[in-house]
């Protein structure tokens, strides 16, 4: 009995001395705890600076990146600039090619066959040929040639005439292609060197180099519709050019050739293109679909100048006066309207083109003066907004001037009537 009560009194006094032990163990645990954690936070403020000045250290290195890149160019340009469009043409003269089509044309004698040329560039190692759709208009046969002299026959995949835009399709049969790649023609600049290669007259791949001369030009396209920021440029171009690249001295494609000005038929120094960001929107759709949607709003006008402004005592001389609504169109649902007082003005003109001379128009009507916030001094801003940033289905906020008042109208585009 005496023994169990000894056993006992062990037992508790072992029970009581692991109990101390683990408080003074939890004790120096809590404290140990402690340390630990006011070490971290220490660390971590320490991490957050050494970040934080890490991100200063890269910003000024990105900095420092783009001022010696930027030098860099600069010098380039100036050591290359004899010899770039050589080296531009090395780069790209296995992707420019020349096209062939026979064409049905309508005669007073009926249907005759005739036979149209021009210039084109690979867009893609699938066979895809990018050229101006008046080249193909109308063919039963195309047929697409190679700088080394290869010849394939080409299906047109889709056209655009309303942006004078044509693609199409070869098999290459094996034969390695080199597209071209698309460079972005809103960051073009006046006066910026270029390149355009082609074949005038069927001199094959023909190059010729020039400047950037203006920006922001309109065209009328073989569908009788405005073209807008189109480029216009001095490099040589010719009849047999149509359908080429031009190119900045990266190679990079900025446009499509597509017209000259000239009362003589021959080049007089200008020359246009359809700038590259259009070309991009409108072959893919060409390529995925066979045609392209441009928005439309149904609206007939005249761009606003001085004496129109004085006409309807506008706040300043600029903006789109609409002179017409089409029935059932977006801007009719929109409610834009339309002129209703005639009067005569000596100069009226659209897109930079003279549509009135001493001619009666309608004024009073809808002014626009802006498209979801970007001023609007002409039509040429206005298309040039919708087709590059634009589809039919989506919603434009205008601006418009009516009645002496400042308003704001919701307008969803539709698709141009075919």
């Amino acid at each position: 009995m005496e023994s169990k009560f000894y056993v006992l009194v062990a037992i508790a006094l072992s029970l009581s001395i692991l109990s101390l032990v683990g408080v003074v163990l939890f004790y120096q645990l809590t404290i140990y705890q402690s340390k630990i954690g006011q070490q971290i936070s220490a660390l971590e403020t320490k991490i957050t600076g050494l970040e934080e000045e890490l991100a200063r250290v890269r910003a000024d290195l990105k900095m420092l990146r783009a001022n010696l890149s930027q030098q860099g160019q600069q010098v380039v340009l100036v050591q290359q600039n004899i010899t770039s469009p050589e080296i531009v043409y090395e780069k790209v003269k296995d992707s420019v090619v020349m096209i062939k089509a026979r064409v049905v044309v309508e005669t007073a004698f009926g249907q005759r066959y005739a036979s149209s040329q021009g210039s084109g560039f690979v867009y893609d190692a699938a066979g895809y040929i990018v050229t101006n759709y008046h080249v193909v208009e109308g063919a039963i046969e195309v047929e697409v040639f190679f700088p080394d002299k290869s010849v394939y026959e080409a299906a047109i995949i889709g056209s655009d005439p309303y942006a004078d835009l044509a693609v199409l399709k070869i098999d290459p049969k094996g034969k390695v292609l080199y597209p071209l790649e698309l460079a972005n023609s809103s960051l073009l600049r006046v006066g910026q060197p270029v390149i355009a290669i082609g074949n005038p007259y069927g001199f094959e791949a023909t190059l010729t180099t020039g400047v950037v001369s203006q920006l922001g030009r309109c065209l009328v396209s073989p569908g009788m519709r405005l073209v807008p920021n189109v480029i216009q440029f001095d490099a040589a171009v010719n009849p047999g050019s149509s359908g080429g690249p031009l190119l900045d001295y990266s190679g990079r494609v900025i446009g499509v050739t597509t017209a000259i000005y000239a009362q003589t038929g021959e080049f007089a120094g200008i020359g246009f293109a359809i700038p590259s960001n259009i070309v991009a929107r409108i072959v893919e759709s060409l390529i995925r679909t066979g045609k392209y949607q441009h928005p439309w709003m149904g609206i007939d006008g005249v761009d606003v100048n001085m004496e129109i402004a004085r006409l309807m005592s506008l706040p300043e001389a600029r903006g789109f006066l609409v002179t017409g609504v089409a029935k059932n169109s977006p801007a009719e649902r929109a409610g834009l309207r339309p002129g209703t007082s005639a009067a005569t003005i000596s100069e009226g003109s659209v897109c930079g083109f003279t549509v009135y001379s001493n001619e009666r128009i309608y004024v009073g009507g809808d002014v626009i003066l802006a498209v979801d916030g970007f001023k609007i001094f002409g039509i040429a801003d206005l298309l040039a907004y919708l087709e590059e940033h634009k589809k039919p289905g989506d919603q434009i906020t205008l601006t418009i001037y009516r009645d002496g008042q400042f308003v704001n109208i919701s307008l969803t585009l539709g698709a141009f009537p075919s």
